[in-house]
């Protein structure tokens, strides 16, 4: 049995790409004077084919068919941003948009944490009994 209709893992998921996320962006900020450094980014579109290849429910009509129950766990990749330079020693980390994107996925990662710390309660409520 699956609680919460697979909740936990989406939300689990979702943690893992958003550390991944301020992980990178934090790199980026910490080479913002490194020289010819290039910024990097955390590629979003494997973890949604990952997300929605898991949740759709196919059947295979016909041999040619690509299967559909395949496991998806694709790792986190982070690509460079290499085709820009914003100063003049090759580097191309634009603070602002960088200081702006962590704030952002910060905001995110504590809807997520407050999300499965209600999942949790609601689990705890369940299993006391309503008490």
């Amino acid at each position: 049995m699956e609680f919460f209709s697979g909740s936990f893992q989406t939300l689990e998921n979702s943690l893992k790409y958003a550390s991944a996320k301020n992980r990178t962006l934090s790199n980026n900020i910490a080479n913002v004077d490194t020289p010819g450094y290039k910024a990097k980014d955390v590629k979003f579109k494997n973890y949604l084919s990952a997300e929605l290849e898991s949740s759709v429910n196919a059947v295979k009509t016909h041999p040619k068919h690509l299967p559909f129950n395949q496991s998806v766990s694709q790792p986190i990749h982070t690509v460079s941003r290499d085709n820009t330079t914003y100063n003049h020693n090759g580097n191309n980390v634009d603070i602002d948009k960088e200081m702006a994107e962590l704030a952002k996925n910060q905001i995110n990662y504590q809807a997520l944490v407050d999300r499965i710390n209600g999942k949790f309660s609601s689990l705890k409520t369940v299993i006391g009994g309503g008490n």
